[in-house]
Order: C-alpha cells, then sequence, then structure tokens
C-alpha cells in the first residue's frame, strides 16, 4: 500500500472498573469521532457492578477483556498487548472526547512527522447526577487546562513502547509516573490549544484521594532525580 494512500490506525484503550453509569457515554464518544479507522478496547479490570453488559452491548464494535482486578495501570498494560494500532489512544470510563480530538491530534503529527505524544485541553464538568450542594462544594472553572491526563493524549505506537508500560505498583500516579520517562527520554511532544477532552467530577474520581498521590508523586520523582544521577 503507498504510503500516501495509507491512514494509520488508532488503538482506543478504555480501562473500566465499576464505572456502568458512565462506560456508555465514553464508548460513544469515541464512536462519534470523525477520525477512522479505530479499534476499541475495554478492559475491564474486575468490575462487580454492570460494566460487562455496558461494553458488550456495543457489540463487535468493541473488544472487551475482562481480568482479575488488579489496578488501572495493569489494564491499561492488557490494553496495549492487545491492540494493533499505529497509534494508541487512552480514555478513562468516566470521561468524554469531543468528537474531533483525533482528528485535530493526527493532523498535528501529519505537519510535524518527528512528534512522539500530542496532548490537548481539557475541561471539567460536573456529573448531572450530582446535588447542589456538591456541586457548589466543587467550585469547577469552565477554563480549558492544559490536558495532562491520559483521556487527552494521541502516541505513537513506536513511541509509546521507548517509554515503557504503566507501572503497577503505583497506585493512583501511574500515569505522572509514565509522564515522568516521557521527559527523561525527551521526547518531542505538543500541546494543542484546543479542547479534545471533558474530565467527569464525580463522588469516586480518583482524585479526591490527593494525600495518597502526593505521597506517590513524591516517590516518583525522588526515583526520577537518582535515575538522572546515575547517568550523570
Amino acid at each position: 500500500m503507498e504510503k500516501m494512500n495509507y491512514t494509520p490506525l488508532v488503538s482506543v484503550i478504555i480501562p473500566v472498573y465499576n464505572c456502568e453509569k458512565y462506560l456508555a457515554e465514553a464508548i460513544e464518544s469515541v464512536l462519534d469521532q470523525t477520525y477512522q479507522p479505530l479499534e476499541i478496547i475495554v478492559i475491564d479490570d474486575g468490575s462487580t457492578d454492570g460494566s460487562a453488559e455496558v461494553a458488550k452491548h456495543f457489540g463487535t464494535t468493541v473488544q472487551y477483556c475482562f481480568q482479575v482486578n488488579s489496578g488501572t495501570a495493569a489494564a491499561r498494560n492488557r490494553g496495549i498487548e492487545l491492540a494493533k494500532g499505529d497509534f494508541f489512544a487512552f480514555l478513562d470510563a468516566d470521561d468524554l472526547w469531543v468528537e474531533d480530538k483525533l482528528t485535530k491530534q493526527m493532523a498535528a503529527f501529519t505537519n510535524n512527522p518527528n512528534l512522539d505524544v500530542v496532548y490537548g485541553q481539557v475541561q471539567q464538568f460536573i456529573s448531572p447526577e450530582l446535588g447542589e450542594n456538591l456541586e457548589a462544594k466543587l467550585q469547577v472553572s469552565p477554563k480549558l487546562v492544559p490536558g495532562h491526563i491520559p483521556s487527552a493524549l494521541l502516541i505513537k505506537r513506536d513511541s509509546f513502547f521507548q517509554v515503557g508500560l504503566f507501572e503497577t505498583q503505583w497506585k493512583l500516579a501511574e500515569f505522572a509516573s509514565w509522564q515522568v520517562r516521557v521527559t527523561e527520554l525527551g521526547l518531542q511532544t505538543m500541546m494543542l490549544p484546543e479542547l479534545v477532552a471533558k474530565r467527569r467530577l464525580h463522588e469516586t474520581n480518583k482524585g479526591i484521594k490527593q494525600r495518597e498521590y502526593q505521597t506517590e508523586y513524591l516517590q516518583i520523582l525522588k526515583a526520577s532525580l537518582d535515575r538522572r544521577r546515575a547517568k550523570g
């Protein structure tokens, strides 16, 4: 096949754990993408709710895989094992993509073939089922923020394997650890100015465990410093 006629396949990996409330919306936001071709891989990390039924409802458009509960990092890694794409994208089961996310990011790769990773802006939103009291407490700004989260990135397959799989010892900061390694390796990254993903705020977000996250993040930064010192 001639290169100019070849449209790269994007593998979209969605880890899910007890997220039946939001999973269908997440999958639909991938199916609504203006970019094709895609493969959607849902890794069920031992859910005990109806997440499996939600994923299976989409039939053959979604590749569903169940694993014993092992954490988000292990779920993403399992998705990587199954992925056939030239590019990898991740979507948390409670987040949403805007419909031209992949189109915008793939255009950036076309315009700059040396790029390894493309991020974009994220907007937070309060999940509609939350009561007014909780909404008032959360005080969410409608402003776009640079998306240093899995749902906002697109990465070349080869570049991902340069960085390596997600480290499963971290319960909350596995993505931060992975990003630190991206920086250490000097990979070429770009942050688009446009909105690419919407991050849902709800009662069971990982983000509410802020102290635990900070503890892990400090350990990750220390390990990174140690590696840099060892290299001189």
